[in-house]
């Protein structure tokens, strides 16, 4: 199969096989008025079978989101047909607005207009807890 070359978008890269329709939700690619094309299962030689996903059009893009949710992938920004920037991602130290305090005793619960905010406690085992009350977040 063969996957057109854009000239101006991202193409997210090494996206953990099986992950990609999640970062394509979660992203709200499907709003977008541009072509988005999705790749799963590609032969990759590092990882063995990962997602990509191409979108025709440079948009901004929250790299914690995409740290938090697949801390592996590669950020390609494509101008004039050719590599512009690229950038590893990496898990994010501390999540805002991304997750929701599950715990109806924290502060968070009762206090609408403050932020949801998470910090990573251990990068190994991937958790991470709410700042106000110490509750683990929960896994996407």
């Amino acid at each position: 199969m063969i996957i057109g070359q854009i000239k101006d978008g991202i193409v997210l890269d090494h996206i953990t096989a099986g992950r990609g329709m999640d970062i394509y939700r979660i992203l709200g690619l499907g709003e977008l008025d541009c072509t988005v094309a999705m790749i799963k299962n590609a032969d990759s030689a590092k990882k063995g079978k990962k997602d990509i996903i191409k979108v025709g059009k440079v948009i901004d893009l929250d790299f914690d989101v995409l740290g938090y949710i697949d801390p592996g992938i590669t950020v390609n920004i494509i101008e004039n047909g050719k590599l512009a920037k690229r950038e590893h991602l990496s898990l994010p130290t501390t999540v805002k607005d991304i997750i929701r305090c599950k715990n109806p005793r924290c502060i968070t619960s009762t206090e609408q207009e403050l932020r949801h905010e998470f910090r990573l406690v251990n990068a190994e085992r991937k958790i991470y807890r709410c700042i106000y009350c110490e509750s683990e977040a929960p896994t996407l």
